[in-house]
């Protein structure tokens, strides 16, 4: 069995610091640091303070000296001090306010030597220590076993244990001699959970308030209040073990993890309410597809369930679960953005409601098959897939649920269908190593085969509908001119495509020819550049007209997947074959872990079983958005996206608890921090905040704040605008923030011009219609103006009119 192993830094000195080591049994997983060569799968961790780094090496533990640029150390990775005592190999390491322990004791070590300090054992646990934790003061020690036990120890001196035991010492001592009294760790107290003999799988405690949560095997979590060990409260939030439980470090929420279900939480403990709850695919993504605006992706994996993504957040937000078999494709429908369809294993094709989330009609054949691939004309209105065991194509019509016609001609399993983007021409590949393409909406609707030398995987069509580009068995990429029915390119990606070496493969990766190749191609927006993905650790582009590569992504770093490593080493084969693909099950001491379901020489299951299914790096699907600036891959990783703008865009939701509305108003009208109030409306999401902080914002700073704004914040600010002037009348507040937005950041909305077009057709709308209302304004204002200067000059024309005549009538009088 395997250990874990976690460190935990009490005491002011930075120099001394005591730590507490535990070693327990945890899955095979592991993260590298550095590049240098260790005997034995590692973990490595930073120390809160920055100055060591330490490592896992085997039983022992290495302290290294963390590298100081400052300095220009020539050789800046210098080795301090290694640890030994664990009986097991350590695989993980954290230096945190807890630890684990396989052999059921909690030792204290230095990581300094201390003249006279001998390193502790705790002693008592029935079970595996899972954690145990420090007090504020440094005088208590609790630790919580797998049993559902907490033993509190204290740091106590000889003298308050027993008064017999300091008069040896005390007459050694010289007279005048001063000594510190000699202490040790005792326990002191015993405490137990009884959750119905459910067990502990997780714990963490919360030091400056004194809570300890802790996870159960049955999916329940309960918060203690120590010293006095009450029970605020216990609640069940899973129906699958709780395998990792932390707490915030101002102590009011929690976050939980079930490895089983896939699960992520965030609770608020005060309310007892969720801050956040999301669940991913519980074994592997098969396929995605981009929604037409490019703001949402849809995903289906092996647990029949239909997820949809926001890509801004990257959080799920729709599951929809009514497949009762694993899902082989997905797409969105091009003219009706708000419509999903999903092929399965189960024998049917389903359509989904985006506006109402539900399913509001299921395609099914006469008879049971089993569908692997799907493709939705560019209207929206017919729906066709392939089957993988009959070798036909099914067409149904998507308002009336009725199956309109049943291609057959292949003699294999259908790969992949696509509909031309241009005209109603259906693109099929098969196994049987041909292409054939379907004139659905003609009276006529015979196939013309395209042949090749292998198996068809992927195919996918050209924006323009010329082309089609098609992935075969044999590693190779082949481009057909559909309208002359001819061959017009080849790229020869077997050695793009190979990746590391698996654990059962007998060659190397560089003479092995088995898994070298596509399984998935996707055109760029332009056409020019090809995505492809496969049985590897690898996604390349292609330059089309050249044939050559452009770039090679790697889509993961873990270790612990297969064909990852460039090398295998060979002390890990034994008699029985690799050591990694041994089933160890049956020596775990849980009976729930014991336990296997899965069919005998099934290869898929359970991911978070590393030692039953060892999980390859592979990517199922990948896919470019609609606006061409970023792409997305399914891999065993799960839903990576990519950009292709040098700034990252992906602003992940901040779960702070300082982003309230009182914090917003209290940083403009108290710090008069206005660019960072605005930033925090931005997050809280609530437009009335965002329009306070806006009308509070002096004009006079409105410049300053807008040239020191993120990037990403700009498509928010942009739609706000927006929405303020068709609501208000502040001419000019919105003039100086559009101007201000145009002036410093109008490089950057011109670079990438299609990924702003909706919000910027917004503001040019919205700036059109304030002059448009401005040339009301004005030329009524200019008609009145002209209307009261006229009146004047009439005034005083009659003014003048009667002036005249008075002096007449007055010099008439003189005279006569």
């Amino acid at each position: 069995m395997r250990g874990q192993l976690n460190l935990s830094i009490i005491g002011g000195d930075a120099s001394v610091c005591l730590l507490i080591l535990k070693l327990v049994s945890s899955a095979r997983s592991f993260k590298t640091f550095l590049k240098r060569s260790f005997s034995m799968p590692l973990d490595a961790q930073f120390s809160p303070d920055g100055q060591f780094i330490a490592i896992t090496h085997g039983k022992q533990i290495q302290f290294w000296r963390t590298p100081g640029f400052h300095d220009m150390e020539f050789a800046p990775m210098v080795l301090h001090r290694t640890l030994a005592g664990p009986f097991d190999d350590v695989l993980s390491i954290k230096w945190s306010p807890d630890s684990k322990c396989k052999d059921m004791t909690v030792r204290v070590f230095s990581t300094d030597p201390i003249e006279g300090f001998e390193p502790s054992i705790l002693t008592g646990h029935r079970e595996a220590v899972l954690g145990a934790w420090f007090s504020v003061d440094a005088q208590t020690i609790y630790s919580v076993s797998k049993d559902g036990s907490l033993f509190v120890w204290k740091y106590k001196t000889l003298d308050s244990i027993s008064s017999q035991t300091s008069a040896p010492d005390a007459k050694k001592r010289k007279k005048g001699e001063t000594a510190e009294p000699m202490r040790k760790w005792v326990l002191t107290s015993r405490q137990y959970f009884n959750q119905n003999h459910a067990k502990v799988v997780s714990c963490d405690f919360h030091a400056n308030s004194n809570l300890l949560v802790v996870g159960f095997t049955s999916g329940v979590f309960g918060i203690w209040e120590l010293p006095d060990f009450i029970n605020i409260h216990t609640l069940s939030i899973s129906q699958k073990k709780l395998d990792a439980v932390t707490i915030s470090p101002s102590g009011e929420w929690l976050a939980f993890g079930s490895s089983r279900l896939g699960q992520l939480l965030v609770w608020e403990w005060k309310s007892e309410s969720y801050v956040l709850k999301q669940q991913g695919h519980n074994h592997e993504m098969n396929c995605l597809s981009y929604s037409p605006d490019g703001q949402y992706v849809v995903t289906g994996g092996d647990d029949g369930k239909v997820k949809l993504w926001n890509t801004q957040t990257g959080f799920c937000f729709v599951t929809f679960p009514e497949h009762s078999a694993s899902i082989q494709a997905v797409e969105f429908s091009k003219r009706k953005a708000n419509v999903v369809f999903s092929a399965s294993l189960d024998g049917t094709v389903r359509a989904f409601d985006l506006v109402r989330y539900r399913n509001f009609r299921t395609f099914t054949s006469p008879t049971h098959v089993q569908f692997g691939c799907i493709a939705v004309d560019p209207s929206g209105d017919v729906v066709c897939a392939g089957s993988v065991d009959t070798f036909e194509v099914f067409m149904w019509s998507v308002q009336t649920g009725q199956l309109l016609e049943v291609l057959s001609g292949h003699t294999g399993p259908v790969s992949c269908l696509a509909f031309s983007p241009i005209e109603g021409r259906l693109v099929s590949g098969s196994w049987d190593r041909s292409l054939r393409t379907w004139n659905l909406f003609n009276r006529d609707s015979s196939s013309e085969p395209f042949t090749h030398q292998s198996e068809i995987l992927a195919l996918a069509y050209r924006g323009d509908g010329k082309e089609v580009a098609v992935a075969t068995l044999d590693g190779q990429i082949t481009i057909w001119d559909v309208e002359l029915h001819r061959q017009v390119g080849t790229i020869e990606g077997k050695k793009d495509v190979g990746g590391g070496r698996k654990v059962g493969d007998r060659v190397t990766a560089a003479n092995n020819s088995n898994s070298k190749y596509f399984t998935s191609l996707c055109y760029t927006v332009d056409g020019s550049c090809l995505l492809a993905g496969g049985n590897s650790k690898y996604v390349c582009i292609y330059d089309v007209k050249a044939a050559t590569l452009l770039r090679k992504f790697q889509i993961s770093h873990n270790l612990s997947l297969d064909g990852m490593h460039v090398e295998l080493d060979s002390r890990n084969m034994t008699e029985a074959g690799p050591r990694e693909l041994i089933d160890d099950t049956g020596d775990m001491s849980d009976i729930e872990d014991r336990r296997d379901d899965s069919l005998p020489g099934a290869k898929k299951g359970d991911l978070s079983l590393r030692s039953k299914t060892r999980p390859e790096a592979r990517t199922k699907c990948v896919r470019f958005a609609p606006s061409g600036r970023t792409w997305a891959a399914a891999s065993t990783e799960g839903l990576l996206l990519y950009s292709l703008d040098d700034a990252i865009m992906f602003d992940p939701f901040d779960l702070e608890i300082d982003i309230t509305p009182e914090s917003i108003l209290a940083a403009v009208d108290e710090t008069k921090e206005y660019l960072r109030a605005l930033v925090m409306s931005f997050r809280l999401g609530e437009k009335s905040i965002t329009k306070a902080v806006f009308e509070r914002t002096p004009v006079a700073s409105v410049n300053v704040i807008v040239k020191g704004l993120p990037h990403k914040y700009l498509e928010k600010l942009i739609k706000f605008l927006v929405e303020r002037m068709d609501t208000t009348q502040s001419v000019q507040l919105n003039l100086t923030w559009s101007l201000g937005i145009l002036r410093f950041h109008g490089q950057y909305l011109k670079d990438r011009s299609q990924e702003f077009a909706g919000p910027l057709r917004g503001l040019v709308k919205g700036i059109s219609k304030l002059q448009d209302v401005l040339a009301k304004v004005t030329n009524g204002n200019i008609n009145s103006l002209r209307f009261l200067t006229s009146q004047m000059a009439l005034a005083e024309k009659s003014a003048s009119k009667a002036a005249a005549t008075t002096l007449d009538e007055v010099v008439m009088e003189e005279l006569f």
